[in-house]
């Protein structure tokens, strides 16, 4: 292996590097990889990396040969089971077992592989997804309903997107804005019992950037500030834009529908939110594009980060609470990580997904615009932020408690 020339050896490296971007790698665990890479082909390296630049700096140990690459990219979308691929292809060639143009090659064809799951089935997840996190809050069987409805219909703007660039660049106030004309339409004619601001809210769940905020305070914790800051600003500005396209929604709605006295439905039974755990991490799998080999431990972590933080909820503060269930899906990852010689991430995802705060982060801005609140919550907007640093710390204690084998 070490026989390959430099060329080589650094065109796969910033090959390895652009693809796990790509894939939604954060920038503290893709540099430490791609530095563990870069010593085993015998290469000093250095690598700055940040949602919408990657920066390569390599060199041979005299520096006889020297090689810097920068590029502008675009933010990665989680792809788990390319990551799980890219990662084997990796992990074979540092065994021995594939040639560096073996591994380029394996790399090319991972890149072109097209999604495992079907259109049709994507969409199933994500009405699935919306109606998991209605039932999660515990409203009623109607805003479940209309929710899953809603988020199929958001997954139609989601394709139109992909062969749009103008939809693109507007994709998520339009989504909430179709949303809420929805919710607005179908409370007035047909089903007044809906809490239109809740059925907004899971239509679009899939786009709230709770998971993008929580990465992005792990990488401030992790001292790569550069990234976190700009993935924190991405997030927020996400968030803007999903919150006015349905505040717009809502008070179109209103003013083309009118205003329909609310009629309170029956609440969800409480055995529904292990349902609706179930529900969640199943359309994840597929949104998430994990192997389903994987699908096990993807839907077992957001159980486990489920049971843990609720249990620890009863006997400390809710924020306690996400701080053990960090920590439990954290060394649950690392035992994956151990056990299947895959990255962490895969199983973590899943399980963050489920503590993250990022719908509170949504009401809380509801609450400070509109002043009032569509769910009972007191002091959102302490709890979020201490939910988000309780997650951050549940990581890092878990990684001391059970450090991972790899990198990623």
């Amino acid at each position: 292996m070490n026989t390959a020339t430099f060329t080589q050896k650094r065109k796969l490296i910033v090959k390895l590097g652009k693809m796990l971007h790509k894939y939604g790698t954060p920038a503290y665990r893709l540099e430490a990889h791609l530095m563990e890479v870069a010593t085993h082909l015998d290469l000093k390296s250095a690598f700055v990396m940040s949602p919408t630049s990657v920066t390569f700096v390599i060199w041979s140990e005299g520096h006889e040969d020297e090689y810097t690459h920068v590029a502008r990219v675009e933010p990665g979308d989680h792809d788990l089971g390319s990551l799980a691929d890219t990662d084997d292809v990796v992990s074979r060639m540092l065994a021995g077992e594939l040639s560096i143009d073996e591994a380029d090659t394996c790399l090319d064809n991972i890149s072109e592989q097209l999604n495992p799951y079907s259109k049709l089935l994507t969409c199933l997840a994500f009405s699935v997804s919306g109606a998991a996190f209605a039932m999660l809050m515990g409203t009623s069987w109607n805003d479940v309903l209309w929710s899953g409805l809603f988020s199929a219909l958001v997954f139609l703007f989601v394709i139109w997107s992909a062969r749009s660039k103008r939809v693109t660049h507007m994709l998520e106030p339009l989504v909430a804005i179709v949303a809420a004309l929805g919710a607005c339409a179908i409370s007035s004619y047909v089903d007044p019992s809906i809490n239109i601001r809740l059925v907004v809210l899971s239509s679009i769940i899939v786009f709230i950037p709770g998971l993008a905020l929580a990465l992005a305070f792990a990488e401030l914790s992790a001292r790569h500030l550069v990234s976190g800051t700009a993935r924190v600003m991405d997030a927020l500005m996400l968030l803007f834009k999903l919150y006015f396209g349905a505040f717009l929604g809502i008070s179109l709605g209103f003013a083309l529908f009118g205003i329909t006295d609310f009629v309170q439905p029956e609440p969800l039974p409480k055995w529904t939110a292990w349902l609706a755990i179930l529900l969640l991490c199943i359309s994840l799998i597929v949104i998430f594009r994990t192997k389903l080999k994987h699908a096990s431990w993807s839907i077992a972590s957001g159980f486990i980060a489920y049971a843990a933080s609720i249990s620890a909820a009863v006997y400390f503060d809710y924020s306690i609470g996400a701080f053990v269930g960090a920590f439990a899906v954290g060394v649950f990852s690392n035992f994956f990580n151990r056990m299947v010689n895959a990255p962490a991430s895969i199983v973590a995802m899943q399980g963050l997904i489920v503590l993250v705060p990022g719908s509170k982060t949504y009401i809380g801005l509801n609450s400070l615009i509109e002043g009032q609140s569509f769910i009972h919550a007191d002091h959102i907007g302490q709890q979020t932020f201490l939910i988000f640093m309780s997650l951050v710390a549940g990581l890092i204690f878990a990684n001391v408690a059970l450090p991972p084998k790899k990198s990623l």
